[in-house]
C-alpha cells in the first residue's frame, strides 16, 4: 500500500458507508494495528480518511472538520469514487477546496477498484 501508514498511528475515518472499500479499510487497520476513530473523537490523530461523494455536501466544510484533531504533520486522504462510478467527484473540486483550508495536494493514487485517494497536507509557513 502506497498511502504511508505506520504501526501505531491513529486514523480518523469520516464518511464511511456501505459503498466504502472494505479490503482497503482492513489493510490500513492491519498496518496501523489500530481501529479507526470516528467523528466523535477528541484524540489527536495521525491521519484522516475522508470518504467523499458528489452528494456529500460541502468539501471545504468536511476538510475543516477533519482538520480539527489532525496532528500538524498528518495527511488527510480524500477518497472519492473513480470516474464513471456513482458519486464521482471532479479532481478540480478537491484542488479548489484544499487551498481554502490551508492544505496542499501532494498526490492522487488509485487505491481500490472503485476509489481514488488524494493526499492533502497542511501548507508549510513561508521560510525566513
Amino acid at each position: 500500500m502506497r498511502m504511508g501508514f505506520a504501526k501505531g498511528e491513529l486514523v480518523l475515518e469520516v464518511g464511511q458507508r456501505a459503498d466504502c472499500d472494505a479490503a482497503l479499510r482492513e489493510a490500513i487497520m492491519e498496518i496501523t494495528g489500530t481501529t479507526f476513530l470516528e467523528g466523535s473523537t477528541t484524540d489527536v490523530v495521525d491521519a484522516v480518511l475522508l470518504w467523499f461523494r458528489e452528494d456529500d455536501g460541502d468539501l471545504v466544510d468536511e476538510l475543516m472538520d477533519a482538520m480539527t484533531y489532525l496532528s500538524e504533520s498528518g495527511p488527510i486522504w480524500v477518497l472519492t469514487p473513480k470516474v464513471g462510478r456513482d458519486g464521482h467527484v471532479e479532481p478540480s473540486d478537491i484542488q479548489d477546496a484544499a487551498p481554502t483550508c490551508g492544505l496542499s495536494q501532494t498526490t492522487s493514487i488509485a487505491v481500490a477498484p472503485d476509489w481514488t485517494a488524494t493526499r492533502l497536507v497542511a501548507r508549510k509557513a513561508g521560510k525566513r
